[in-house]
């Protein structure tokens, strides 16, 4: 099983703020695999679980091999995602290598995702708290660019602020970039993910398969 977590904080205020794309890639993927039929239906038909929102099934991957995966949005509120992470990963005995995390990142553009293995929380208060309850960084994590918050801003009112219509127009390419991503690690690995997508990032083109 792969348990990906999109991280973002509960209430209808906060859907489509930046600090909600985490939740809002889990609503694309969940559609891409076949889990729903429809973004607005994730929260309808999960079950509630682990202080969250849990929906899982089989997946077809490339070479059609399958795997469960488990879609878990934490209703904890975004500084106490840990819990949640902590319950269903011991829940289901799994390694460090079977998580992924996603979130959002003030230190990339709207548009850009970037996946690494492991590191630092980067001042990102659901990534600080998932490494305090989990004891370790050792776990995947795809991060959405939202852009830097403008001169004077502060950061709270600028990450639980909404998209602009031009930052939608870039962020939506994203995110189903992103869910591609999640389906690259699930099937190859993260090492994989990371040449194929954060090249992308990088060069602004897709990378072709060879």
């Amino acid at each position: 099983m792969k348990l990906i977590v999109g991280l973002g904080n509960p209430g209808r205020e906060y859907v489509g703020t930046r600090h909600n794309v985490g939740f809002e890639v889990l609503d694309r993927l969940a559609m891409k695999v076949g889990l729903i039929s429809g973004a607005a239906e994730f929260d309808r038909v999960a079950r509630s679980n682990f202080e969250g929102l849990a929906l899982d099934g089989p997946v077809s991957l490339d070479g059609g091999r399958q795997e469960r995966f488990m879609l878990l949005k934490p209703l904890t509120f975004m500084n106490l995602s840990g819990r949640s992470v902590q319950s269903a990963k011991a829940f289901y005995q799994l390694s460090d290598a079977d998580l992924m995390i996603v979130l959002d990142d003030l230190a990339l553009p709207c548009g850009k995702i970037r996946l690494r293995a492991n590191g630092s929380s980067g001042g990102h208060n659901g990534l600080r708290d998932i490494e305090r309850a989990l004891g370790t960084a050792g776990y995947s994590r795809l991060r959405v660019g939202i852009d830097s918050k403008p001169d004077r801003v502060p950061q709270k009112d600028y990450v639980l602020g909404r998209f602009s219509d031009e930052q939608r127009k870039r962020v939506d390419p994203a995110i189903d970039r992103a869910a591609e991503a999640i389906l690259t690690w699930a099937g190859q690995g993260i090492v994989a993910a990371m040449n194929r997508f954060n090249a992308e990032a990088e060069s602004g083109e897709p990378k072709r398969d060879a």
